[in-house]
C-alpha cells in the first residue's frame, strides 16, 4: 500500500518517537554498567559534554544558528529541568533505590506530563489517552513490584526519583513551546548545554573518576551521551513537535517492556511471569493511547440521474466547487 503525502509526517513522527525510546530503553542497560565507577554527577556530566559534542558537529554540518529569541526561554527551562537537573538526581536516586521502585516512582513522569500539558498547554485529554496511560501504569507498577527487594530502598531514594519524575515532566512541557519557534536540533542541541553547563561544578569529580575507571565504563558513558542523549533527544523533540505532550509522554511507558528484554537479551537477566506480564500491559497501554477512533463511515452519494430527455445538469454547488 503506498503512504499518501498527507500521513508521511505522522509516520514519520512515529517512527522518530519509536528510536526515541528503544535508545532510552538502553540507556538502562549503560547506565548500570557505568554508574557502578562514575558518581551521579560525574556522569551526568561526561553524558551531557558527550552529546554537546555529538550535536555541536551536526549543527556545524548543517549550519544551524543560534535558535530564535521566543525559543530561548523553553530551551533554558527544559536545560535546566531535564537535561541538567533530572540526570543527576535520577542518577542519585537509582542508588538509593532498587530498580523496581525507581522505575515505579519514575514513571508518574508521563502522568504529570498529560495533566501539566492540558493546564498549561491546553492539550486535550482523550479518554483513549486516559485510558491507555491507566493500562500502562499498571504495567509499570506490575513491573516495579516483580523487581522490588533486588538492592533495598529509601525515603530519601524514593524523594530523589520523584524529583527526577516531576523534572521531567517540566521539562518535556517547557519544551513544546520552544519547538514552535526552533528545530528540533537546535532545542536539543542547546537544552544539551543547558544541563552540561548546570553540571560544571561536578568537572573534577569526573576528571578523577575517568582516569581510573575502566575503558567499558567511559565508552559506556560516551554511548549515552551519543545515542540515548544526542540522538534520542532529537528525534524526541521532532516527534513532539507534531504531536500532544501527554501522547509523547504516554509513548515513554514502552520503555519499561524494552528494558525487560534488553536485559534479558544483553544481561542475561530472565525475567518472571509477573515482569513479563506487566511489560506486557505496558506495551498494550501504548498502543491504546496512540490509537485513534475511526471516522464514521460517510453515506455514498446516490448517482445523479443521467440526463437523457435533455433536462439541464445541476451546477455544483460553490461548496463543492474546491473538491472537484
Amino acid at each position: 500500500m503506498r503512504t499518501t503525502p498527507s500521513r508521511r509526517p505522522e509516520l514519520f513522527a512515529a517512527g522518530a518517537a519509536t528510536v526515541t525510546v528503544v535508545l532510552w530503553a538502553s540507556a538502562f542497560v549503560s547506565i548500570r554498567s557505568a554508574g557502578e565507577v562514575y558518581s551521579p554527577g560525574a556522569l551526568a556530566l561526561g553524558r551531557l559534554l558527550s552529546g554537546v559534542l555529538a550535536l555541536g558537529l551536526i549543527c556545524l554540518l548543517r549550519r544551524e544558528g543560534l535558535p530564535p529569541r521566543p525559543a530561548w526561554r523553553g530551551i533554558a527551562i527544559s536545560g535546566l529541568l531535564w537535561f541538567g537537573f533530572y540526570m543527576v538526581v535520577l542518577n542519585w536516586g537509582e542508588q538509593q533505590v532498587d530498580a523496581g521502585t525507581a522505575a515505579l516512582v519514575v514513571n508518574v513522569g508521563p502522568i504529570l506530563i498529560a495533566l501539566l500539558g492540558a493546564r498549561l498547554l491546553g492539550d486535550a485529554l482523550p479518554p483513549r489517552l486516559l485510558a491507555g496511560m491507566a493500562v500502562s501504569f499498571a504495567g509499570a507498577v506490575t513491573v516495579g513490584l516483580s523487581m522490588s527487594g533486588e538492592g533495598g530502598s529509601s525515603l530519601f531514594g524514593v524523594v530523589l526519583c520523584l524529583l527526577a519524575a516531576v523534572a521531567y515532566a517540566g521539562g518535556v512541557v517547557a519544551q513544546k513551546p520552544a519547538l514552535a519557534h526552533a528545530s528540533a536540533l537546535q532545542v536539543t542541541t542547546f537544552g544539551c548545554l543547558v544541563g552540561a553547563v548546570l553540571c560544571l561544578p561536578f568537572t573534577g569529580q569526573l576528571v578523577r573518576e575517568a582516569a581510573e575507571a575502566p575503558a567499558s565504563a567511559t565508552l559506556n558513558m560516551v554511548y549515552l551521551g551519543v545515542f540515548p542523549t544526542a540522538l534520542a533527544f532529537t528525534t524526541w523533540a521532532y516527534a513532539l513537535a507534531r504531536t500532544t505532550a501527554g501522547r509523547m509522554g504516554a509513548t515513554t511507558y514502552a520503555v519499561p517492556a524494552l528494558v525487560v528484554l534488553m536485559s534479558w537479551l544483553a544481561l542475561g537477566e530472565v525475567p518472571g511471569l509477573l515482569t513479563l506480564a506487566g511489560g506486557a500491559l505496558c506495551l498494550a497501554g501504548v498502543a491504546v493511547s496512540r490509537s485513534r477512533r475511526r471516522a464514521a463511515a460517510v453515506p455514498a452519494a446516490t448517482p445523479a440521474a443521467t440526463p437523457d430527455r435533455g433536462e439541464p445538469t445541476a451546477e455544483p454547488r460553490q461548496e463543492d466547487a474546491g473538491r472537484v
